[in-house]
């Protein structure tokens, strides 16, 4: 009977600790997040109640598992199996510690900023930033559960003498990666892309919309997703509509007659524009901007907060113009222009004959 009840006592008192402490800490962090509302931190924390809870089950169970006498023969290897396992909850405590406190602090900036260009840099720099605290942090619980075996701890002296030899072949070795690594951290602090950019890649109009330390996502305006290294936005040239302000300057061309009626088109585009809801009102215009011997060109000219709605003000341009001229003035539309060939008068057909020549017909 005393086989049966010591496990279950030892069990149980670990289970029914972890979760009254685990029910203490999320009611201490409940009231504090009531009594300060302006600091999101409290109510974040409180996402680390089941970390929290698998470290002091996980830490209980490796303290106290020798007195339930169960399994004696393989002590040794569930010892070594709760303390691979309190290893990576400790990590993912931290991890989950980190993100609020990033979290956080981005909640708090983004509270008092009302930029938006500087709104993406933070985020992008809070997004690159986490994602390197939580590689850390794998990695350094990953060192720590190989040390954990003897084995491993024998060949540490081995592994330390000839780091030298192997950083070199591995930095040789993963090149490509590395510079992708430096180039993730330059994009991040030195402000050439941000999450939310709109940005022209190799012909491609697109929103950033991932950002890690190796690749970055671009999608495309029809819901594409092109993923393409980040040392590419440190080694080519390509177009930011973001960056210094997203309000942008659209314009639309056309070919037309030489008898439009220019000025009644001017103030057909005004009136257009005013019943478009992406014109930001800031400017507008419409110009012959040149001439040829069979049409003119038309340049219509507007303005619009960001690359999506100068998108919009320019197709409903182009639609609605094109439209009110077909309907209104079909003449302004170019066309070609045809005719039958004129014959020369007579007088010329008759000293053309006296001179001993004929009129050319074109046919040789």
């Amino acid at each position: 009977m005393e086989n049966v009840l010591r496990p279950l006592i030892v069990f149980g008192a670990a289970v029914v600790i972890t979760l009254a402490i685990g029910w203490l800490v999320d009611r201490l962090l409940r009231r504090t997040d009531a009594r300060h509302t302006e600091t999101p931190l409290w109510g974040l924390l409180r996402r680390c109640r089941l970390p929290l809870q698998c470290v002091l089950l996980i830490a209980l169970l490796r303290g106290t598992y020798e007195k339930a006498e169960v399994f004696e023969d393989h002590s040794a290897g569930i010892g070594r199996a709760l303390s691979l396992v309190l290893i990576g909850a400790c990590a993912w405590l931290v991890v989950r510690i980190a993100a609020a406190v990033v979290e956080s602090s981005y909640a708090h900036y983004a509270s008092r900023s009302h930029d938006p260009a500087r709104l993406r840099r933070v985020r992008t720099q809070v997004s690159l930033i986490m994602r390197v605290v939580t590689a850390v942090v794998a990695v350094v619980a990953v060192a720590a559960m190989l040390l954990t075996f003897p084995a491993m701890r024998t060949v540490g002296t081995s592994m330390l003498a000839s780091a030298g030899v192997l950083g070199i072949v591995a930095g040789i070795a993963a090149q490509s990666t590395l510079s992708n690594l430096f180039a993730g951290f330059q994009i991040a602090f030195g402000d050439m892309v941000r999450l939310g950019d709109t940005v022209v890649v190799d012909g491609e109009w697109g929103t950033i919309d991932e950002i890690t330390l190796t690749f970055l996502t671009v999608r495309t305006w029809d819901e594409r997703r092109i993923t393409m290294p980040v040392s590419y936005f440190t080694s080519k040239p390509f177009e930011n509509w973001s960056r210094g302000g997203a309000q942008m300057t659209g314009t639309v061309f056309f070919h037309l007659d030489h008898m439009t009626p220019v000025s009644a088109m001017r103030d057909k585009l005004h009136d257009i524009l005013r019943e478009c809801p992406a014109w930001d009102g800031r400017d507008w215009g419409l110009a012959v901007t040149d001439t040829t011997p069979t049409t003119i060109q038309i340049r219509a000219l507007a303005t619009a907060k960001d690359a999506d709605d100068i998108w919009t003000v320019r197709v409903t341009i182009r639609e609605q113009l094109v439209g009110w001229l077909a309907d209104h003035h079909p003449y302004a539309l170019p066309r070609i222009m045809t005719a039958f060939a004129t014959p020369p008068p007579n007088g010329a057909a008759d000293h053309a004959a006296s001179d001993g020549t004929a009129p050319r017909t074109g046919r040789g």
